[in-house]
């Protein structure tokens, strides 16, 4: 007889009552493991009763299914993997730029079209749920995972996180290519000590509540079904059972009804590596009175949990309620009537197919940011021999990032994306550049070797540890072939950057610099006076010696995918216009860190001694090929109430002879405030052609309510009295227009 949680006419909440009903012990405590499927699905499948797998290649998704068809109760499981920036680990898959490189787009539609564009890829292969995107603000350049990140600002973060969560949930999870989303990696884990990856987070709650949840909170009322824990611990206490993050906030303040998972082993982390549990049947009971609902990668979970109803440190109730969390995600994504098997058909019409392909080209051209320009740029009918020179100017690794096929989280696709799947800058002006042109190549530097971390190859819990980068030296024989080449052209365009390596979990670095070679070559080349055009290809912000910051240009691209070769061609050839806008600051030295531009004001100044705190390159900067002038900002109506919406307008000239598309950035200063308050935040933005000689007046529109600061006591309000709206191109003091306005109380 079908059983009521079988039957699909059955209200959800009605099924899952009746599956729960039905489970044994150790039912439901497997449901809530999430495991890695290369360490035997057999076992864990019939024997261990799991809910979820991930890292779980093409022949293991197909071994899952038949396996699930010969359990008990027939639980389809939910098949997880890191589609960061696309589908990572398919060999073939549309890899778009990361994180980092479609918050230089500042464009949220062609973000969600980007999430839209990887949901239906993954859908195809099987798996149910990504776990993307990251809301963590990247404020310590050194941090591994910058790339990862939509860069510095909340409100941009947000804008794009909501973005990319509908792309992912498509029209709701009955859509069959629609995946879950997950919102990490809550909360203030990229705010650790010196960078370090997973530190301890020195974070108040009333900072958390200032700037680290508002992205976390927005994406969390419009629907995020899963949000993922951080590794960190704050104030001595691990994100996995921080009850005040996690009930009194999340599930309490803001009424969060979705599925909570940890990061890889945090509860058996705070066993062997934070020492603050005995053994797994403490930190088991410990997580699930938490409200976590799924352990992700924490075998000892199963007999931890189980040990822990039967000496009565767990309510059997408590894993009940994380069980319907995980089974309500199964129903509704219909999963008991589908488990949505891998479709060859499906995978063959959409796995990079042409339309996926155009619209990650669009991404990569939008992504790429301008930071300085002598006019060299775009090159004219002058500069017929193009030397391509520098350590990526043909590596499809680092082009892809971090979450891409070699970067080593995946172990069926050791080598990586097809080669010819991925246009680096060197194919990429070999491509586009006109008849009658040569395009020469010279390597000219390597970056690193790898060698044995000290503390040894692997972790207590048997993961492996990354290698240790060890620079390499100058190669004198490569910078000879780089300048010989640079000598007999009439532009260099040297790539430089990081590699991946250097990249990710783990792996945050101490120093900003360019590793290896890299810096000799640029001097070298920089000697010959041939114009040099630097192309930085890298996972985060570094600081550029005088020899780059001396180029004719420098064109940054935060690993633009597997179109950026061909997007970085077009821009050097003026066959599109920049258009991309950092998201993150640089710093000319690590020692300014941090150097985001919505910092407190600070006493005795704002410098060091040696080092004022000027940055090189500002949030929110980025050249076109034309210039556009802001003028005649006013508000409409001065005096507003905290219920109404501020009314603005302000002239945009293009004067020169290209196209633009301009960035109209809208930042907010509460000039009297009682705490200490960031100086200026971005509050809003609009993006608006600019034709050749064109004046266009920019209607702005800006709730008060949105003019917010948190107190003392940590509330969220709209403090009376004076403000300034301030517009223009970036963040940078200098360029921003002002008007001022008042908020009655």
């Amino acid at each position: 007889m079908t059983a009521p949680y079988q039957d699909s006419a059955l209200p959800v909440a009605e099924r899952v009552a009746d599956l729960v009903g039905r489970m044994t012990l150790p039912e439901k405590v497997g449901q809530m493991m999430q495991l890695n499927a290369k360490d035997g699905l057999e076992d864990q499948v019939l024997h261990l009763h799991v809910g979820s797998i991930l890292h779980t290649s093409p022949e293991r998704v197909r071994q899952a299914h038949e396996l699930t068809a010969q359990t008990r109760l027939q639980i389809p499981l939910l098949i997880a993997e890191d589609c960061i920036h696309g589908h990572s680990f398919w060999e073939g898959a549309t890899i778009f730029p990361t994180q980092l490189g479609m918050a230089a787009t500042w464009d949220a539609e062609l973000v969600e079209r980007g999430a839209r564009a990887t949901a239906v890829e993954v859908a195809a292969t099987g798996i149910h749920w990504t776990f993307s995107p990251v809301l963590c603000i990247a404020r310590d350049l050194r941090w591994g995972r910058v790339s990862e990140t939509f860069g510095e600002d909340p409100f941009l973060i947000g804008e794009l996180s909501s973005a990319m969560v509908r792309g992912y949930q498509g029209d709701g999870l009955a859509d069959p290519t629609a995946i879950l989303a997950t919102a990490k990696h809550f909360a203030g884990y990229s705010e650790t000590q010196g960078g370090r990856d997973a530190s301890e987070a020195d974070i108040s709650r009333r900072k958390l509540r200032s700037w680290f949840l508002p992205p976390f909170e927005r994406v969390a009322r419009e629907g995020c079904r899963t949000f993922m824990l951080g590794y960190q611990s704050m104030d001595g206490m691990p994100i996995t059972i921080n009850d005040w993050l996690l009930n009194e906030v999340l599930r309490g303040e803001w009424g969060y009804e979705g599925t909570l998972i940890t990061d890889w082993d945090n509860v058996g982390r705070m066993v062997w590596e934070q020492h603050i549990q005995p053994d797994y049947t403490h930190a088991s009971a410990a997580a699930v009175r938490a409200g976590n609902d799924m352990v992700m990668t924490t075998p000892g979970f199963f007999e931890g949990a189980q040990e822990a109803v039967r000496e009565g440190l767990l309510d059997e109730a408590a894993l009940d309620a994380a069980v319907a969390r995980i089974l309500t995600l199964k129903f509704e994504l219909g999963l008991f009537e589908d488990p949505r098997h891998p479709s060859v058909e499906r995978q063959t019409a959409v796995i990079g197919s042409a339309e996926h392909a155009a619209l990650n080209l669009d991404l990569a051209r939008r992504s790429l940011v301008l930071l300085t320009n002598d006019g060299t740029l775009p090159l004219g009918p002058e500069r017929k021999t193009v030397a391509v020179v520098g350590p990526n100017a043909d590596d499809q690794h680092t082009q892809l990032g971090d979450w891409a096929g070699s970067s080593g989280q995946a172990d069926w696709l050791p080598d990586g994306h097809p080669r010819e799947l991925t246009q680096t800058v060197l194919d990429g002006l070999r491509d586009q550049v006109p008849d009658g042109w040569t395009v020469t190549h010279a390597r000219g530097a390597d970056i690193l070797t790898l060698g044995v971390d000290p503390e040894g190859a692997f972790f207590p819990d048997g993961q492996p540890r990354p290698q240790v980068v060890l620079p390499v030296e100058p190669d004198e024989a490569l910078i000879a072939e780089a300048v010989a080449a640079a000598r007999d052209a009439d532009v260099v365009v040297a790539v430089v950057g990081d590699r991946i390596e250097l990249v990710g979990e783990g792996r945050s670095t101490a120093t900003l610099e360019l590793v290896g070679g890299q810096v000799a070559l640029l001097d070298a080349l920089a000697e010959t006076g041939t114009p040099m055009v630097v192309v930085v290809i890298a996972s985060k912000p570094h600081v550029l010696p005088p020899s780059a910051m001396n180029a004719a240009a420098i064109i940054w691209a935060a690993n633009p995918g597997m179109r950026g070769g061909t997007a970085i061609a077009e821009l050097v050839l003026g066959r599109i216009e920049p258009s991309g806008r950092l998201p993150i600051s640089f710093a000319e030295h690590v020692g300014q860190l941090p150097v985001f531009y919505n910092q407190l004001p600070g006493q005795h100044g704002t410098r060091y001694a040696d080092l004022t705190q000027r940055v090189p390159f500002a949030f929110g900067e980025g050249l076109s090929y034309t210039t556009v002038e802001y003028t005649d900002l006013q508000v409409v109506e001065p005096v507003l109430g905290v219920d109404d919406t501020v009314r603005a307008h302000v002239t945009l000239h293009n004067t020169g002879d290209r196209p633009a598309r301009e960035t109209v950035q809208v930042y907010v200063r509460d000039t009297v405030t009682s705490v200490t308050w960031a100086t200026k935040e971005l509050k809003t933005y609009r993006q608006v052609d600019v034709a050749p000689g064109e004046r266009v007046v920019v209607d702005l529109t800006l709730p008060v309510a949105d003019c917010t600061l948190v107190d003392a006591g940590g509330r969220r309000i709209v403090e009376p009295g004076k403000f300034e709206l301030l517009v223009g191109p970036s963040s940078r003091d200098e360029v921003l227009l002002r008007a001022g306005f008042v908020v009655t109380g």
